[in-house]
This record gives structure tokens, sequence and C-alpha cells, in this order.
């Protein structure tokens, strides 16, 4: 595609802030008009990447995800882990020896394989300098993790070159850096729809009734995305459990340890990232919940069509988590760390990924419509990529292969051939044993809280 004379970007998550900054770098749209559109004031607080923490691993089973961030990595530990940004506490992947938990272990093995043989980690004892710990019952796995006295499970691995990134600060860093560039226009508007002509975008129409124009325009809207296009069978809206508790300087010190590196168990999804400020954050990374909503297709507006989309805190304030997923994390945190078992959750939250069948991102021209990019489809693995996605982003606006990795991830990214089932809604990327097929509605209406969750 030729050079756009104007580019508006809609959303400032890692996408939409990441192509400003990829299209912000590249000389060759330094006449190029760029504008960023967020709905609400800067950082979007209900965004899946203001958050206060987010995984920071090359720990894929899918080796271009792995070697993607295998180049991403270095600007972490270097001036984007900086001030507080990044912990390099290590991560554990850990599963379980009982019947069903195959799948689990094949996952675990390709991460192994894909880290030590692809990206030339070594293998053996922290303290002897190796860069991955195996384990392969109970005991090792609590002497591997510096488990605090639970049940985390048998066997597995630690990535001690992995961690953790304050998600908000890290998106924050990333705007201070484009509003450095002095390239970019930011704006806080409400996009109530797209500007279709015939096969064309001309731009949006914002909730006030206002028009911007743009030669390009850019969907960076993560869950929102299917408000404003016909997503149906290709990404949808999941809602991801989150709960924090309050613990003491003492708690922290202990459960932040050199030692203590972020779990996450590959047969359920639940995770544990080492507390900062004195927030334990507890949540699962699972299929979620979907929140069905009949609008009107936005590509036909005569016609009607559900898709699930998100609901949160700025929707209602008093809105908690259900009870089956305040449930699964008391129920972690008591197997976990018993100490802390029945603390109260201080706070809970439902995040909502923007979830493809693959998993893998659409980011790609839409095959319809000229002039409208699509860069979502996170399916919630996007976050720790947020320094270097921008330029693959441009790569691909460009039609640009720089490296066979570049041409690899335009394949994954592409507009799919075919749409999944209309009524798909939940991803077929791995997820561990979760449960697919929970309604948002449904799972309020089974009332009562389990015991011992206590929001």
């Amino acid at each position: 595609m030729s050079v756009p004379s104007s580019v508006l970007i809609v959303g400032s998550g890692v996408f939409g802030l990441g192509t400003a900054y990829g299209l912000a770098l590249r000389p060759e749209y330094k006449n190029t008009k760029i504008t960023v559109l967020e709905r609400v004031p800067f950082p979007a607080p209900d965004g899946s990447s203001i958050d206060s923490s987010r995984i920071i691993r090359a720990d894929y089973a899918s080796l271009p995800y792995a070697q993607f961030m295998a180049e991403t990595m270095p600007y972490w530990r270097g001036e984007w882990g900086e001030e507080g940004r990044y912990s390099q506490s290590g991560l554990a992947l850990v599963t379980e020896n009982k019947p069903g938990s195959d799948d689990a272990t094949r996952f675990l093995n390709e991460v192994v394989k894909n880290i030590t043989e692809q990206l030339g980690l070594k293998v053996g004892r922290k303290e002897d300098g190796a860069d991955v710990t195996l384990f392969q019952d109970r005991e090792g796995a609590k002497q591997a993790t510096g488990a605090k006295g639970g049940y985390i499970g048998d066997k597995g691995m630690v990535n001690w070159t992995s961690g953790w990134a304050h998600a908000e600060d890290g998106i924050k860093y990333m705007r201070k850096k484009i509003e450095a560039l002095g390239r970019v226009q930011f704006r806080t508007a409400e996009v109530k729809r797209l500007l279709f002509n015939s096969s064309n975008v001309e731009g949006v129409e914002l909730v006030n009734g206002e028009h911007i124009t743009a030669e390009l325009t850019v969907l960076a809207t993560g869950a929102w995305t299917p408000k404003l296009i016909d997503l149906r069978g290709i990404a949808s809206a999941t809602g991801q459990v989150l709960t924090y508790i309050d613990i003491t300087k003492e708690e922290e010190d202990r459960l932040a340890a050199p030692d203590q590196p972020v779990l996450l168990c590959e047969h359920d999804g639940m995770f544990i990232i080492p507390p900062r400020n004195r927030v334990l954050k507890v949540a699962r990374h699972g299929y979620g919940y979907a929140n069905p909503v009949t609008i009107p297709n936005p590509e036909n507006p005569s016609e009607k069509i559900t898709v699930s989309l998100p609901r949160t805190k700025l929707d209602d304030p008093n809105m908690e988590i259900p009870a089956e997923g305040a449930a699964v994390c008391r129920d972690f945190l008591r197997r976990a760390i018993p100490s802390l078992g029945d603390r109260p959750f201080t706070y809970t939250r439902i995040c909502w990924y923007t979830d493809t069948p693959t998993g893998d991102w659409l980011i790609t021209y839409h095959p319809k419509y000229k002039g409208l990019f699509v860069a979502t489809g996170g399916s919630g693995h996007a976050y720790k990529f947020l320094p270097t996605i921008g330029e693959r982003i441009v790569d691909v606006m460009q039609g640009r292969d720089r490296d066979a990795l570049g041409v690899e991830m335009r394949r994954r990214w592409r507009w799919p051939e075919q749409r999944a089932k209309v009524d798909h809604v939940w991803t077929d990327d791995w997820r561990g044993e979760g449960r697919k097929g929970m309604v948002l509605d449904e799972e309020y209406k089974k009332g009562v809280r389990a015991e011992g969750s206590r929001l």
C-alpha cells in the first residue's frame, strides 16, 4: 500500500499504541497525520492492558511466538524494565501427575524443547547458573519454585530468564515515548460506528455525531471490536477472572523473594504473580465467560446479530466476578499459599480478552473494505510484545517481509479464509483443563457466592 496521508488509530492499548509508535518511527510516514482515539481518558481502566501485572516470557509451545519474544526480551531487560516496570523473577510452568493431564504434559514438553533446543537456554540448577530448572515430582516442584508450603503441582519447569511487568506502567511508558516524538495527536472520544462507503471505510462517526475522516483507519479496539465490524467466527470477547488480596510487608518479602517465580498451572490456567505494594494477584487464564449481546450488524444495520462484548466496572461500578470464579481463585490460593487461603479478596475484576479460534492475532487489512486495517485478537498473550509489536504491525501494513519470522507471522495474522461456526465464542487455543461454555449472566444467576470467597 502507498503511504497514506492520514492514519486514524482507534484504541490505545498494546496494538493501538504499538501501531502509533511504529508509524511515528518510520521516516516514510513523516508527512502522515497520525491520530489516536480512546473512548475514555488514558489509560482506559477497563482495558486488558491496564493492570498491576502481566507475565513476560518466551515460554511458548508455538515456536514463532517464542522466537518473537526472544527478540523482545532484551527491551524488557533494558530501558523498558527500568523504574520497576519489569521484574525477572522467573516463571514456573507446572502440571499434575494424574489421569487426564497428558495434554498439559505435551504442552510443557513443547515449551521446554523450544526454549532449550531453539532458543539455547541451559538446563540445570539455578545456583549453578542454569536458565531452566526441570522437576518431575511434588518435592522437586517445591524446591524449584520456592513454594511457601502449598501444593502447586508435580512436574514442570522454571525459566529463570522470564518474569513479569507492571502492565499499566508499561503502557504509560509507551505513551510517553510516543509523545516525545511529537508526531501523534491523541484525542479522547468514543466511536459510534465506522463510516462505510460501499467498499471503503472513510473514518469514524463519534457518539456526539462528529465525523473524523482518514485515508487509513486502524481498529485496535480489543474486545470491543465486534461492535464495529462483523467478527462472528473470527474473534470474540471472553471475560477472565482477576482477584487481589492485601498482604503485610513481611508477607510480601516472603512471597517476592528471589527464589519465588510467577506460578502458572498448565492443567487449569490458574496463576499467581509475586506481589508488589502489598497486593497479591490470583487469577485464571481460561476460556472465560461470554457476554452475548444482540446488536445491529455494524456492516449491515438492518440485520440483528448476537456477539459477545465486554461488560466492565465502567458499566457497573459494583460489578464483581461470579461465584464460580471466586471459588476457583479461593481454592487455588488455599492450595498454593495456605497461610493466605482465607484472606478476603480486596478487589476483583473481569479482564476481557479478544479470543480467536487459534490464539493467533488478527493483524491485517480487512478483505472487504479498502482503507480499513485491523489489529486485534490478542487472545490474552499480546502484552509482553509491547516494545516491539508496532514494528511488526507496520511491516504487515506495508507488506514488508524483513525476515522469515515476519513471513510466518503475516501468515498467522491474516484474515481467515473461513469463519468458524457463527456461534464460536470459546477459543481452541490451549487453556489447560478449563471449562468452555460459561455465560456471564448465567453464572451470576447461580446466586450465593462460594463459602470463603468473601468478595
